[in-house]
């Protein structure tokens, strides 16, 4: 039934049903009660929030696009920071939150995106998820992926992995491994090739593999391409298949540059099953400065990235740039150098 039908089944005007749900000030509660029970009685539970919708022209959804599942995203500690710095501004000007992968058919998902007045895609999303969605023709920003098309927020990957790596060779110039992330397309933990080294990418994981070699060239060390481990997804039981194969070798390296904080504590829980000790032997650092860092023992040095404040300002991007602006944003966020006792 809709609002119509039931004031005239209820004896009152559809202006008072309305008040019963949508301006309870405006009727007594005994009156409120009745509308609300009778109403009830009828299958009628309040007007159509599709139809409001419509009227308004906006839902106050945001949508977010993960490039990954959203089983894989919640365990993502990066993911999760990030989630946690857009929904405080969301929450801050009454805005809700659709979560969506790009790991899904566009086809499965298509009336979901619907929904949103804008969007904040998270990485370089598979398939044809961006074209789908700058189709609609909505406000997005996206986050750790350049784009010259779009408003966005990112570090200075290159930078930070340079000056992370700066900082190991400096205690020890010996030799080197490099645990990367996502660097080749394969779903198993491998090492790369040397026509792996001449992709030119922008992604993230290429521009911390230019930093970490270009800090090594500075250095005087030779980085070869079977010192250089792709990790497929960022957790830590593939972690600990690529960190075993380092340690496995005949000669272990002096330092392990990993691409993220997920797979540099792996590392270190491997060494210490295999008694070798950080830092007195072996170097490690992280990329992130996820929670987890700072906990660890020896704690972790890494890159700090401002996750959570990464979310803030691509939430605030979004909602606060004028519809039908012109001028592209682009927002490089500082990184900072966090030293700690893995690589002190």
């Amino acid at each position: 039934m809709n609002l119509t039908q039931v004031a005239k089944q209820l004896g009152v005007s559809t202006a008072t049903v309305s008040n019963a749900f949508n301006r309870p000030d405006q009727l007594s509660s005994k009156l409120r009660d009745r509308i609300l029970s009778e109403a009830a009685e009828l299958g009628y539970h309040g007007p159509n929030l599709a139809a409001r919708l419509l009227r308004k022209g906006e839902s106050g959804v945001i949508g977010v696009m993960m490039v990954d599942s959203l089983s894989y995203s919640f365990s993502d500690p990066v993911a999760s920071q990030l989630l946690q710095g857009i929904a405080e501004v969301l929450v801050e000007n009454g805005k809700q939150m659709l979560l969506l992968s790009s790991a899904l058919d566009s086809a499965e998902q298509s009336s979901a995106e619907s929904l949103p007045d804008g969007f904040i895609l998270y990485g370089a999303l598979q398939g044809n998820s961006f074209k789908q969605i700058k189709r609609l023709g909505k406000p997005i920003v996206k986050v750790d992926y350049q784009s010259g098309s779009t408003h966005s927020v990112n570090i200075d990957n290159e930078a930070a992995a340079f000056i992370i790596a700066q900082h190991a060779f400096k205690a020890q110039k010996q030799s080197v491994a490099i645990l990367g992330l996502r660097l080749v397309d394969s779903d198993r933990v491998c090492r790369l090739t040397p026509q792996d080294l001449l992709t030119e990418s922008q992604d993230v994981a290429h521009s911390r593999l230019k930093g970490y070699l270009r800090a090594a060239k500075e250095a005087d060390i030779n980085v070869v391409a079977s010192q250089i481990w792709h990790v497929p997804i960022n957790n830590a039981e593939t972690a600990e298949v690529a960190v075993r194969e380092v340690l496995g070798l005949s000669e272990i390296p002096k330092v392990i540059l990993c691409m993220s904080d997920v797979i540099a504590l792996a590392a270190i829980r491997v060494t210490k099953e295999l008694g070798i000790k950080v830092p007195e032997e072996l170097h490690i650092t992280g990329f992130d400065d996820t929670p987890e860092a700072s906990r660890s023992v020896p704690a972790l040095t890494t890159i700090c990235q401002q996750s959570i404040e990464k979310g803030r300002v691509a939430a605030k991007l979004l909602l606060n740039t004028p519809t039908g602006e012109n001028t592209i944003q682009k927002i490089v966020l500082d990184t900072r150098l966090v030293i700690r006792q893995s690589c002190p």
